[in-house]
C-alpha cells in the first residue's frame, strides 16, 4: 500500500494479486508500461507478476544480468507474456539496465529523487520503453494515484484522459472505451 494515498492497487488488470504489485514493487508499474503496447491493458500490467512468477523475481540487477535467451524463454513460455515477446523481453531487460546503471536499482528513487515535475518527466522519458505518452501517463499515475506530486508535476500532468484517472475496474472499462472510440475516430479521418 501506498502510505501517502492509501492506495493498495491499480485497477488495470482485473487481478488482485497483479493490481497490488504494481503500488508494492515499482519497477513492476514500469514494466507494465513497457508491455503496454499492441496488447490490452489487462494484458499488459498483468505481465510483471506472470514475469516474477516464471523467473522468481523483479530484482532489476537480476533481470539487467539474465542470460538474454532465459528471459526470451521466459517471455515467450506459453502463453506468451507479450504479442512480440522477444522484443518485449529485450527491452524489459533494457530497462532493469537503467534502472541499475542509473538509480542504483531502486526504480522508485526515479520519482522520489525528481527536482520538479519537469525533471521527472525527462527522468521518465530517458527509460528505454518509455515513450513520452506513456511519461506522461504515469505522471498521471504518480500524482493521481500514489501521491507523487513534486514541485510543478501539474506543468506535465496530462490533460487528456490517461490511466491515471482509473481508479476502478468500471473507470478502466470506461477509459478503454473511450480509447477505442478515439482510435476510431483517427482511422476514419485517415480514409
Amino acid at each position: 500500500m501506498d502510505a501517502t494515498t492509501g492506495v493498495d492497487r491499480l485497477h488495470f488488470t482485473g487481478d488482485e494479486e497483479a493490481d497490488k504489485l504494481l503500488v508494492q514493487q515499482p519497477l513492476a508499474l514500469l514494466i507494465g508500461f513497457v508491455l503496454d503496447q499492441q496488447v490490452t491493458v489487462q494484458t499488459a500490467f498483468y505481465g510483471p507478476l506472470e514475469l516474477r512468477r516464471r523467473i522468481g523475481t523483479l530484482d532489476p540487477r537480476r533481470i539487467a544480468q539474465m542470460d538474454p535467451d532465459e528471459l526470451n524463454e521466459a517471455f515467450r513460455r506459453r502463453p506468451a507474456l507479450h504479442r512480440y515477446p522477444g522484443t518485449m523481453a529485450q527491452r524489459t531487460q533494457q530497462l532493469c539496465a537503467a534502472v541499475v546503471r542509473d538509480h542504483d536499482g531502486d526504480a522508485q528513487r526515479i520519482w522520489e529523487e525528481a527536482a520538479d515535475g519537469p525533471d521527472l518527466e525527462r527522468r521518465l522519458s530517458a527509460l528505454p520503453g518509455i515513450s513520452e505518452m506513456k511519461a506522461k501517463s504515469l505522471i498521471a499515475i504518480l500524482g493521481k494515484r500514489l501521491g507523487v506530486r513534486p514541485p510543478r508535476w501539474e506543468e506535465v500532468a496530462p490533460t487528456y484522459p490517461t490511466l491515471g484517472d482509473v481508479d476502478s475496474p468500471e473507470a478502466l472499462e470506461r477509459y478503454q472505451a473511450g480509447k477505442r472510440a478515439y482510435k476510431a475516430s483517427l482511422r476514419a479521418r485517415q480514409r
